[in-house]
C-alpha cells in the first residue's frame, strides 16, 4: 500500500495600497485558492500573516504545507515616496563632493516646470558627505592610492552625526570595484553596525551621477526593507519551519532573501512587476502572445506592454522625482483607482479625479468605514456597476445609500443629476487611464490595436471594457482571479540576477567573440545568487543585453540577444536589430557606426510548475449563472442587466451585455453592445459585438 504524499502549497503574496492580495497554488494539482485582507499600513507584515491565517483557516490547509511563498511588496517604493528613509553618509572621491548637488539639467514638469519646482532635499545630505583622497582611471588603472588615514579622520566626524547607512561611490569604480572594497573595510571598523553599499556591486556602470544616486537609493532603503524582510521571514519561519522567501523584483523576476536585503533598489517596482508576470502566464495559457496590461486598484493604476510573451524593460526606475539606474519592467502609473477622490474646485467648477485617494483607511464611504469623500468605487455603486449585493475580499459589504450621499456632493457643484455625477468621474478616470496606456503603446512606436488588453486589480475589471473601447484592444481579458492577479504573478516568478559591465567600444574596435568571453564572466557572476539556492546548471537560462548607441551620442537603447545569436551573426546582427529599434521609437536610423556602452548578463531560474485549471465544457447559454437583475446608468440611460455568479459559469458561456460578473475579489462590467465568452481556462474574453 502507497504512503499518501502530503500536499505542497506555493503562496503569492502583493501587498497593495488598500488590499493585500493573497494566491495559494497546489503544486502538483494546481489548484488555487485565494484570500483577501485589508493592508496595514504601519507594518505590512502584519496584513501578510492576517492572510495566510484567513487562507488557511478558510481551506482547511496546514499552514507548514507551504514550501515557498514569494512576495511582492512597496516597502522600498514607500520609504522613497514618504521621504522615511535612513540618514545616509556618503563617500565620493576627493573633488566631486557635489556630485548629487550638480545632477543632471533635467526639471521634472512642462515648459514651465522650473517656475515652480521645489527641489526634494537630497537623500544623502552634503554636510554628511566625505572626499577619499584617491584616483583610478576609466581602465580601472590606479592613479592616485587611497590615502587611508586621511579616509579615517573624515569618518570620526561623521560618528555622532546619527548615521544609520553608508554610500561609498568613487569615480570610475565601474571599472575596478578594489578602493571602494577597501574603503568598506575601514568604514565598518570605524562605524560598526553600519551597513554600507558600494557602487561598484550595486551598478558597475559609468555616469558617476547615475551610479550614486541609485547606490544611495539603495542605502536610503536598505535598513527598512531589511528590517522587514527579515521580520516577515523569522514569522514565516516560525509558523512554517523551512519555508523559502522569495521577493519580486523591479523586472520580474525573484530574489532570495539576502539578495533582497543587501540590493533593496532592485525592488523599487516590486508590486506592479507581479500583475505584469501574472498576466504573461494567464495569456500564455489561452494563446495571447502581445498584450496591454491594465492594473487598476484601489489607489493607482499599472499598465505596460507585453509583446511575443516578453514584458518590455527599462534600465531606470522612477519614484516621484528619485531615478535610479535599475532594471524594471516599463510599468506606467497614474493616481487613478477605486479610492481616488472626486472633487469640484471652488475656482472652475470642472470636475477633477484623484490623484488623491481615500486608501484603505478610511476607504471609499460605500465600505462604511467613515470615508466621506465621493471617490470611483463610490461612482461605480451609484451607476449600478457594482452592486449592494457584492463582498469585497468576500465579508466587506458595500453600502449604496452612503455612496450617493458622497456622490451627491459632486452632482450639486456641477448641477447634475446623481448618475450623471457619477458617470462623469468615471469617464474622467477612464480618460486618465487612457493618457497612460498611450504612454507604453503609442508613444513607444506600437498600434494598440494589435494588442488584447488584460484587464485585472481590485477595480481593473469594472473598467477593462471601457478602456477596450477607448484603445481598440480586443478582446478585452478578464482572468480568473483578476483582484489577485499580483499574486498569482509572484507565486508564478522565476528566480533571476543579473550581472553588468561598462565596455565602451565601437563595433570595429571589438568582435563578438571578446564581448562573448566578457559575457561569459558576467554569466557566472549572476549565477552565484542562482547557485546558492540550490537551482542547479542545466536548470538556468542565460540572456545577454548590449546596451548601444550610435557614436557620438548619449541616447541608447538595450538589444537583447543570445550566445547562439551572437555566435552566428555576430556584432553585424546586434547592429541591425539597434537600427530596428531605432526606427520604431523614432522612425529613423542613422548611418553611423554603432557603439557599445555596457554588457549585461541576465540568468533565470526555472519556470514554476503549474497547471492551469481547465473549466468544465458547457455550451452558450449562461443563464444557469444568473443569480440576480440590476440596472446600470450607461451613456445617460439606465439599462436591465443580468448579474451573474464568476464560479458557476463553464468553458463556451457566453455573456451578453450589459451584464456584471460577482466574485470575491472583484466585479466584471459588461457594456451594451458587447459580450464575454469563457474560454477553456476561465479568462472571460470580452469583445464588440458584430
Amino acid at each position: 500500500m502507497k504512503s499518501k504524499v502530503a500536499p505542497s502549497y506555493r503562496l503569492g503574496v502583493d501587498v497593495g495600497g488598500t488590499f493585500t492580495d493573497l494566491l495559494l497554488i497546489n503544486e502538483s494539482s494546481g489548484e488555487t485558492y485565494s484570500a483577501k485582507v485589508p493592508s496595514t499600513p504601519a507594518d505590512s507584515s502584519i496584513g501578510v500573516l492576517n492572510g495566510i491565517a484567513k487562507l488557511c483557516d478558510q481551506n482547511h490547509i496546514d499552514p507548514k504545507e507551504i514550501t515557498h511563498v514569494m512576495h511582492g511588496t512597496t516597502v522600498a517604493t514607500n520609504t522613497v515616496l514618504e521621504g522615511k528613509g535612513a540618514r545616509v553618509g556618503l563617500v565620493t572621491t576627493k573633488g566631486y563632493r557635489q556630485v548629487l548637488q550638480i545632477a543632471r539639467s533635467f526639471v521634472p514638469g512642462g515648459l514651465g516646470g522650473w517656475v515652480i519646482y521645489n527641489k526634494r532635499p537630497l537623500l544623502a545630505p552634503l554636510e554628511l558627505t566625505i572626499e577619499a583622497d584617491e584616483r583610478i582611471d576609466a581602465r580601472g588603472n590606479v592613479v592616485s592610492p587611497l590615502n587611508e588615514d586621511s579616509l579615517r579622520a573624515s569618518l570620526a566626524g561623521l560618528k555622532d552625526q546619527g548615521i544609520e547607512a553608508m554610500t561609498v561611490s568613487l569615480i570610475n569604480a565601474y571599472a575596478s570595484g578594489a578602493h571602494e572594497c577597501r574603503v568598506r573595510e575601514i568604514i565598518e571598523e570605524a562605524l560598526p553596525g553600519i551597513p554600507v553599499s558600494i557602487s561598484s556591486e550595486v551598478i558597475p556602470e559609468m555616469y558617476e551621477y547615475e551610479r550614486t544616486e541609485t547606490t544611495v537609493v539603495n542605502s536610503y532603503v536598505r535598513p527598512k526593507v531589511s528590517r522587514y524582510i527579515q521580520n516577515l521571514y523569522t514569522e514565516l519561519e516560525r509558523k512554517m519551519p523551512g519555508v523559502k522567501l522569495h521577493v519580486l523584483r523591479s523586472d520580474g523576476g525573484l530574489a532570495a532573501v539576502d539578495a533582497a536585503r543587501d540590493n533593496p533598489v532592485a525592488l523599487l517596482m516590486s508590486g506592479p512587476a507581479g500583475g505584469v508576470t501574472g498576466a504573461q502566464w494567464i495569456a500564455r495559457q489561452s494563446g495571447f502572445k502581445n498584450l496591454l496590461t491594465f492594473d487598476m486598484g484601489g489607489t493607482s493604476t499599472d499598465v505596460a506592454l507585453i509583446q511575443g510573451e516578453v514584458a518590455q524593460t527599462r534600465r531606470e526606475t522612477r519614484v516621484a522625482d528619485v531615478t535610479v539606474r535599475a532594471p524594471s519592467i516599463d510599468v506606467r502609473t497614474v493616481g487613478a483607482g477605486g479610492g481616488s477622490i472626486a472633487y469640484v474646485p471652488e475656482l472652475t467648477k470642472a470636475l477633477r479625479v484623484g490623484p488623491q485617494s481615500a486608501g484603505a483607511d478610511p476607504g471609499p464611504a460605500a465600505y462604511g468605514k467613515g470615508g466621506e469623500s465621493p471617490t470611483v468605487t463610490d461612482a461605480n455603486v451609484v451607476l449600478g456597476y457594482l452592486p449592494a449585493s457584492s463582498r469585497l475580499g468576500g465579508d466587506m459589504k458595500i453600502d449604496r445609500q452612503l455612496a450617493e450621499k458622497a456622490v451627491k456632493t459632486v452632482a450639486d457643484a456641477l448641477g447634475k443629476t446623481l448618475q450623471e455625477a457619477a458617470e462623469g468621474i468615471v469617464n474622467i478616470v477612464n480618460e486618465n487611464m487612457f493618457g497612460a496606456l498611450r504612454l507604453v503603446s503609442i508613444e513607444q512606436g506600437y498600434d494598440p490595436r494589435d494588442f488584447a488588453l488584460i484587464g485585472f486589480g481590485g477595480a481593473g475589471p469594472l473598467h477593462a471594457n471601457a478602456l477596450g473601447r477607448l484603445t481598440g484592444s480586443w478582446p478585452v481579458i478578464i482572468p480568473p482571479g483578476p483582484g489577485v492577479l499580483c499574486a498569482y504573478g509572484d507565486a508564478t516568478t522565476r528566480l533571476r540576477d543579473e550581472a553588468s559591465r561598462t565596455f565602451i567600444r565601437r563595433f570595429k574596435e571589438t568582435s563578438g567573440a571578446e564581448v562573448l568571453g566578457i559575457l561569459d564572466e558576467l554569466t557566472a557572476l549572476a549565477k552565484r545568487s542562482l547557485v546558492a539556492e540550490n537551482v542547479p546548471d542545466d536548470q538556468q537560462s542565460v540572456e545577454y543585453q548590449l546596451d548601444v548607441r550610435y557614436q557620438g551620442q548619449g541616447m541608447r537603447l538595450s538589444v537583447n540577444v543570445t550566445h547562439a545569436f551572437l555566435e552566428t551573426n555576430g556584432l553585424a546582427g546586434v547592429a541591425k536589430r539597434f537600427d530596428d529599434m531605432h526606427t520604431q521609437l523614432y522612425t529613423f536610423a542613422l548611418d553611423a557606426e554603432q557603439e557599445l556602452v555596457s554588457l549585461r548578463a541576465i540568468v533565470q531560474g526555472p519556470e514554476t510548475k503549474v497547471r492551469a485549471e481547465q473549466l468544465e465544457k458547457g455550451g452558450a447559454d449562461a443563464s444557469e449563472a444568473v443569480i440576480d437583475r440590476s440596472t446600470v446608468f450607461v451613456e445617460g440611460a439606465e439599462h436591465p442587466a443580468n448579474i451573474y455568479d464568476r464560479s458557476k459559469l463553464a468553458a463556451g458561456n457566453r455573456i451578453p451585455g450589459p451584464a456584471i460578473v460577482a466574485q470575491m475579489d472583484t466585479t466584471t462590467l459588461i457594456l451594451p453592445g458587447h459580450t464575454g465568452e469563457v474560454d477553456a481556462v476561465g479568462n472571460i474574453l470580452i469583445r464588440p459585438n458584430v
